[in-house]
């Protein structure tokens, strides 16, 4: 392969990964650091027993901010909006009306099934109370989380959607997050961020409500927040770095590959880029496209480092090898950048979002054609799902058993009660074979 090559990890065919490279690119769940760990277990504590004095602290040890109040008013909220630059609010006010669009054709829906005459079984959604969401702002501020969150849990029909978002400089989260807000119609905002503000949706402090559920994306001490209040509260999928495989051939510009790997490389150092391509040629040219975009982007070290870290620029035999591939490595996008895309995009599984053929960008979906962004990362593809109007919803079973019915199952309930040695069950039963 060409020089290009040497910006990724890995390099050469599917078949000669060898087993420890293989499972290296598709275990890639990493332990998380035992700092992280038993800072992020400290700071819940500490917001747990002593609440808004405890997020007031994490403020200035944080964020470097004194706070004046915890709660961003509702002013400041609906001002950010009408200051916003105009062009800059279309586009928000375009991804909302996408967003609502996609979310609102598959709403939760009640069923009600008769397995026997006289037996009823059904299922009802029923909305979440409260929901929180979090809104990065460290190294960016991420305006398109708070529409990808709140919009949903709305559609669902939620109660009450608050967003937790980091303070700026000026001691409340950045214009464009509030200026979501405002557009996704979240009911309350706060300035606070990081463990901190999982804490307290999880648990509630003087000033901030407990939650039922808490979604949205964050850094390492976010993710593992997430994941120590999780048996108190619920969360949206594991969360980790940004992530991208593409299947590409000679149909598609390498240049369209390059830009695409590069919009997801520029996220973090972690996050993780593999490209199989069809043909070695063909890896070639995209290899040689990479190496020459990436000088021309602002956070090329970012790039350099995740693709050195985590890439990999891989050659298959076929479409159908590469697809095996994406199915155990399980990405959060897949893009198709192949000639047949659509027959591909038939048959792949395990995947966050499928991207089909080479003008549907994955940066489209990151913002604005309607889809969720908010997808299972670090092979989680396997048994999670994007978020959807589905997790704001907790579902109500219920049995309507008419009398004649009763009667009619008494004695197999009976039998199957006694096998396991449950009498009481069994008498229970019993009583209706003898109701008449």
């Amino acid at each position: 392969m060409t020089e290009g090559a040497r910006l990724f990890r890995y390099s050469g065919t599917l078949g000669s990964l060898s087993k420890e490279d293989r499972d290296s690119l598709v275990m890639r769940v990493k332990e998380t650091d035992a700092q992280v760990r038993e800072t992020t277990a400290g700071i819940i504590g500490r917001v747990r027993t002593r609440g808004d004095a405890a997020l007031r602290e994490l403020a200035v040890d944080f964020d470097r901010q004194k706070l004046a109040k915890i709660e961003v008013p509702a002013s400041a909220v609906g001002s950010a909006l009408q200051c916003l630059d105009p062009a800059l609010r279309s586009a928000l006010e375009r991804a909302a009306r996408n967003i609502e669009a996609v979310h609102s054709a598959s709403p939760p829906m009640s069923v009600e099934v008769e397995p026997e005459a006289g037996i009823v079984v059904g299922r009802r959604p029923d909305a979440l109370t409260r929901v929180g969401a979090y809104a990065p702002g460290g190294r960016a501020a991420y305006a398109s989380s708070v529409l990808m969150c709140a919009i949903p849990a709305r559609v669902a029909g939620v109660e009450e959607i608050v967003v937790c978002s980091p303070p700026a400089k000026n001691g409340v989260p950045s214009a464009i997050v509030l200026a979501a807000c405002a557009i996704a119609k979240v009911d309350r905002v706060f300035s606070v961020g990081g463990a901190g503000a999982i804490a307290a949706m999880a648990f509630g402090t003087e000033t901030i409500p407990a939650v039922n559920k808490i979604v949205g994306p964050g850094n390492a001490y976010v993710a593992e927040a997430k994941a120590q209040v999780s048996r108190f509260v619920g969360i949206d999928s594991p969360a980790g770095p940004s992530e991208l495989l593409v299947i590409c051939d000679e149909s598609s510009d390498p240049d369209t590959v390059a830009a695409e790997v590069l919009a997801q490389a520029e996220h973090d150092p972690d996050a993780c880029v593999v490209i199989v391509a069809l043909s070695e040629s063909y890896a070639d040219r995209v290899a040689s496209a990479v190496a020459a975009a990436i000088a021309t982007i602002e956070r090329a070290s970012i790039a350099r480092d995740a693709l050195k870290a985590n890439g990999a620029l891989l050659v298959a035999r076929d479409a159908a090898e590469a697809l095996e591939f994406s199915s155990d490595y399980a990405p959060e996008h897949l893009l198709l950048a192949a000639v047949d895309a659509p027959r591909l995009a038939a048959v792949a599984r395990n995947s966050g979002c499928v991207f089909i053929g080479e003008s549907s960008s994955v940066v489209f979906g990151d913002y604005i054609s309607g889809g969720n962004h908010v997808l299972p990362t670090a092979g989680a593809a396997r048994s999670y799902s994007g978020l959807g109007p589905l997790d704001f919803v907790r579902w109500t079973s219920y049995q309507r058993i008419s009398r004649d019915a009763a009667e009619s199952l008494a004695l197999d309930t009976a039998r199957l009660a006694e096998a396991e040695g449950l009498g009481a069950h069994s008498a229970a039963a019993r009583r209706w074979s003898e109701a008449r």
